[in-house]
């Protein structure tokens, strides 16, 4: 296995970019003490939305309920008339996600579970079965044909999809293993919750009326994290086989980039903590298996005065290197920022490929 790897310190101020059922930032306790904790699956949201800003012809899978419309628009310029084309489209839903049909009753075509797929596989499933209808199919021939002309399409056009994965549930043959490895993010020290209480003014509030509009509460953190994410690079190019490799090397550059620059949006305009890392360890390996180095921070960094950045990188290095020394753990190419430039971060590790 071939993997690149990122290992990501980054600190950000006033925030809640993670909220859990009460609407108070995430977190876990690690170490024997309380972290400030982001999920992987709020950072792999933004990632995936920023790769799709930075590379939007690569980067175009969408992960949704309503699947029903784009599907049948499809059949419609692929020649099916109605209701054949909305008819069929149903019927591919219920296969794929299971068709709701208590959202029909109030005029919304929607599948049960979110399937995530490409204009380039829908494209081909309309094509697909736009020349299947014309022999009166099977219920079960349309749904085989629609999961196979999925597959065809190659993922040419959903790089998403291959890094991030896909599971479906009704047809196992369309789940597809993410490439990407995706770590929670914890505070390489001890964070506790914050309560921020607030009030608002009533700007028609007569002179003589005193007293807030409005107050409330809020709970935020601040903290330095530590997070992971990586690339399986081998299973991608199985994945995307069909891209030219400069085209490949377009989807690794943009993963790259959006992994270290994403930043999940949760109130980012009453408490916007958007920062760039302060420390990140890039790193290639020709095999092995993915390893983190959140252990670096199993006892916790203590501030001493001159922030908590420092010590963490100091913390990280040290259980780099002993994962060298120690372990055996081969390394190809490593590259450090600061220490370079981002163009050069990633041209480094683009190089490994």
């Amino acid at each position: 296995m071939k993997l690149i790897e990122l290992h990501i310190l980054q600190s950000f101020p006033v925030s809640c970019l993670n909220r859990d059922d009460v609407g108070a930032p995430k977190s876990a306790v690690f170490g024997g003490v309380n972290r400030a904790r982001i999920s992987s699956q709020c950072l792999k949201r933004a990632i995936r939305e920023h790769a799709q800003e930075l590379c939007p012809a690569l980067f175009q899978g969408h992960r949704s309920r309503l699947i029903i419309g784009p599907l049948r628009d499809a059949l419609a310029q692929a020649g099916v008339k109605e209701p054949a084309a909305t008819d069929t489209a149903k019927l591919v839903g219920e296969h794929l996600a299971t068709f709701d049909k208590e959202a029909e009753k109030k005029g919304e075509f929607k599948v049960k579970t979110l399937m995530f797929l490409s204009p380039a596989e829908i494209a081909e499933m309309a094509k697909t079965l736009a020349a299947l209808l014309k022999e009166t199919p099977k219920a079960k021939d349309l749904d085989k044909a629609a999961a196979q002309a999925a597959k065809n399409a190659a993922l040419k056009d959903a790089a998403d999809i291959a890094i991030f994965g896909r599971m479906v549930a009704s047809d196992h043959s369309l789940t597809l293993e993410g490439a990407g490895l995706f770590s929670h993010a914890l505070s390489t020290h001890r964070a506790d919750n914050e309560i921020d209480f607030f009030s608002a003014v009533d700007d028609l509030q007569k002179a003589e009326e005193s007293g807030a509009g409005m107050t409330g509460t809020l709970e935020f953190t601040s903290a330095c994290y530590y997070r992971y994410a990586a690339l399986n690079v081998d299973l991608l190019r199985t994945h995307l086989a069909a891209l030219a490799p400069a085209e490949f090397k377009q989807v690794v550059d943009a993963f790259l980039r959006a992994a270290l620059l994403a930043v999940p949006r949760a109130r980012k305009n009453s408490m916007n903590a958007h920062t760039v890392p302060a420390f990140v360890l890039g790193t290639i390996r020709a095999n092995g298996q993915p390893i983190q180095l959140v252990n670096a921070f199993e006892s916790p960094v203590r501030p001493k005065g001159d922030g908590l950045v420092k010590d963490s990188v100091a913390a990280l290095e040290a259980e780099f290197k002993k994962l060298k020394d120690t372990w055996g753990v081969q390394v190809d190419r490593e590259s450090r920022l600061p220490g370079t430039t981002l163009e050069g971060f990633c041209g480094d590790l683009l190089g490994g490929l």
